[in-house]
């Protein structure tokens, strides 16, 4: 200890430590590892809190857990060095890539968790809360979800999972089906129930397949404004939208954004070692959304495992491919806590492709993806949860219904 902290308190000695730690550019040497990832912790009202090093708060806990009868002391800087370092699988610097969403500031794991696959029959509560929790204090930042996802409980088993302080350490996406501004609202402020949280940092627009899609949201009655007045309101952060049925659908969605004036944040599509072959949203929409400086979110870079049957591609080197792009994340989804392993390791172990590297994956699968059979989501509606259930969109703006009435 510097003679310049002797009369410091054993708090503000810690204080003093982490402060002094955080500035070091070697930092890493000591084992410290900022809470929460490169997302950090935020405040309810958005603002950034100071970062905390988890090295020091677990250090001081296990001081704490020490302690004798009688009130608990902080550590001191000698007693801190002496702690043993969390474990490996508790830091955020689990080795996990992290990149930019776009032009939002954010830098989120390059991989996120899929929120579909855990509430599905054969994942029980406790396992969905375990694989989102392990994941969390693995790397995984991005969490992904959906209003509809098996009618509520995926966003549900979420919200649990996100107690005990793991919101702060998450960026959190969900998604709305509702077309009209009421219905928006209404399955918005749901999900925000669901989730157990007052905010959510991405929401967007779901299922946009169909080309009236577009014109419905940014109707005077749609449900771009529904979102626009939850983020006035500090429900929402950022604005995307999803689809996975044809790349044109996408670019009609952003030039109708354009018209209005606004530019997403956030844009979420199938990318895959098949879709380089049929109906590429690589080719022709994320050019585009790079341009703009929107968020790549990549998703069905297995297409719930039907891509593997293909028998032309390994997992890893399905995700590596997704990875390869300009992605901002690839969402996966996990069930069990062997997918969840053999997608981080894939994330961990991600370099950069060779354009050799990429031209081998594209020959193995140019065969099987011809005709799209591998990516049903694009020919066929097995994935349309919003045909079966086009209640979930809302009404049609009144104007439109009294011109077929009139």
């Amino acid at each position: 200890m510097r003679a310049s902290e002797a009369g410091l308190s054993p708090g503000d000695q810690l204080r003093s430590f982490q402060h002094k730690q955080s500035r070091r550019s070697l930092s890493y040497r000591l084992g410290l590892a900022v809470n929460g990832a490169l997302v950090g912790e935020r405040s309810r009202s958005f603002a950034h809190r100071a970062s905390r090093c988890s090295f020091c708060d677990a250090r001081r806990r296990s001081a704490v857990q020490r302690t004798s009868e009688g009130a608990a002391q902080p550590p001191t800087l000698r007693e801190m060095l002496r702690m043993p370092n969390p474990p490996a699988s508790n830091t955020a610097a689990a080795g996990l890539p992290r990149r930019e969403l776009g032009r939002t500031g954010e830098k989120l794991s390059a991989i996120g968790l899929g929120g579909w696959h855990l509430a599905l029959k054969h994942v029980d509560e406790p396992l969905s809360i375990r694989i989102a929790r392990s994941a969390i204090d693995r790397g995984i930042t991005f969490m992904d979800n959906s209003w509809d996802y098996n009618e509520g409980a995926s966003e549900i088993r979420m919200g649990k999972a996100l107690r005990d302080g793991y919101r702060d350490r998450v960026f959190l996406m969900t998604k709305i089906d509702g077309r009209s501004r009421r219905e928006a609202t209404k399955q918005l402020d749901e999900s925000l129930r669901r989730l157990q949280t007052d905010h959510i940092d991405l929401v967007q627009h779901h299922e946009v397949l169909r080309f009236e899609d577009p014109d419905r949201i940014f109707d005077e009655e749609g449900a771009h404004l529904a979102l626009l007045d939850a983020k006035k309101a500090g429900k929402l952060r950022f604005i995307g939208f999803t689809g996975h049925k044809d790349p044109h659908v996408h670019l009609y969605m952003l030039e109708v954004a354009r018209d209005r004036g606004f530019t997403f944040d956030a844009a979420q599509m199938p990318l895959n070692v098949m879709d380089a072959h049929y109906r590429s949203f690589e080719k022709l929409v994320v050019p585009e959304l790079v341009k703009q400086g929107i968020g790549v979110l990549g998703m069905k870079s297995m297409a719930n495992g039907i891509i593997l049957r293909s028998k032309t591609v390994t997992p890893t080197e399905c995700l590596h491919y997704a990875m390869n792009l300009p992605t901002s994340v690839v969402i996966t989804g996990c069930d069990s806590m062997a997918i969840l392993d053999q997608a981080i390791e894939a994330a961990r172990t991600f370099r950069p492709m060779s354009t050799d590297e990429v031209a081998a994956l594209l020959a193995k699968t140019k065969q099987a993806a011809a005709r799209g059979e591998f990516e049903p989501f694009k020919t066929s509606s097995i994935f349309d949860s919003t045909a079966t259930h086009p209640e979930w969109l809302g009404e049609e703006p009144k104007r439109k219904t009294e011109l077929m009435t009139s």
